[in-house]
């Protein structure tokens, strides 16, 4: 059983949502993603989702664009994003590890060393934002045959035969995203998001995650009653970037801002939410 999968069925058993926070690596540069790693665990994280920097990411919105143009400014690449992760594995061997990112960068790895190199260094998942499911066979065996889980996203425009599609393809956990637009955008509704993941896990039994739009605690908290994870990245994002002139002060602020989403989710928990994994 994945890391990935092994974190969701101790949640589970707990009646607890997880809490995935989105970074992105090297920003504001390579000596500090590590530790912010390390302090996002120590607030209360389940899962860390590590970006890859890439110049053209169609998917985000500014702030974690200009994330991507801060790390590219100290040019680091893939195989640096792994080497981070090797070092974070240095001190937990434990926390699930998933990169986000876009497929050029593996595609000029090759999928069989990116797979083998993600695996050994201590990777768990990959979300490749522009992989299609139609074009994920030959990606997700790769990535499977090494013990990664190949993660995909849907969208409240997914159609059924999208949705069957990715069911089939992915493990680990699949990613909705909760809003027509891009990463930070605002205006959640809950209740759609509600009713679309009912009907998505009519067709999956992986755990569904929710990211785009969970701007706060509040927000985090009214998600985990209905989600089996709560992705926030957009606004850890942002609380980096206002402290990107004094690196050294950003774990502390990371930390406390998980540790708020944390308690705020747990909270609101309850039976509603275990009922919710339950038919998941």
């Amino acid at each position: 059983m994945s890391r990935i999968a092994t974190r969701f069925e101790d949640l589970r058993a707990r009646q607890r949502t997880a809490l995935v926070p989105f970074i992105t690596a090297g920003d504001p540069a390579l000596t500090i993603t590590v530790p912010i790693m390390h302090a996002l665990v120590e607030g209360g994280a389940d899962i860390i989702e590590l970006g890859v920097p890439f110049s053209d990411p169609m998917a985000d919105g500014p702030v974690i664009q200009r994330a991507s143009e801060r790390a590219l400014k100290h040019h680091v690449s893939l195989t640096q994003v792994l080497a981070l992760v090797r070092e974070f594995r240095a001190q937990d061997s434990e926390t699930p590890v998933v990169l986000m990112g876009y497929l050029n960068p593996v595609e000029v790895m090759g999928y069989e060393r990116f797979a083998r190199d993600a695996a050994a260094a201590g990777v768990d998942g990959a979300l490749t934002v522009d992989m299609p499911p139609e074009e994920a066979d030959d990606f997700a065996r790769t990535l499977k045959a090494n013990g990664l889980d190949p993660v995909f996203l849907l969208a409240p425009t997914s159609t059924d035969e999208r949705i069957r599609k990715i069911a089939k393809v992915a493990s680990g956990f699949i990613y909705y995203v909760s809003l027509r637009g891009v990463t930070g955008a605002a205006n959640l509704d809950m209740s759609e998001v509600a009713t679309r993941l009912e009907a998505i896990r009519q067709r999956t039994s992986l755990p569904l995650g929710v990211g785009f739009g969970i701007r706060d605690a509040e927000s985090a908290a009214r998600m985990a009653r209905i989600a089996d994870a709560v992705v926030v990245g957009s606004a850890l994002v942002a609380r980096i970037a206002e402290r990107a002139h004094a690196p050294q002060t950003i774990p502390a602020e990371a930390r406390t801002f998980i540790a708020t989403l944390r308690k705020a989710m747990d909270d609101a928990a309850g039976p509603h939410a275990g009922k919710a994994r339950a038919a998941a």
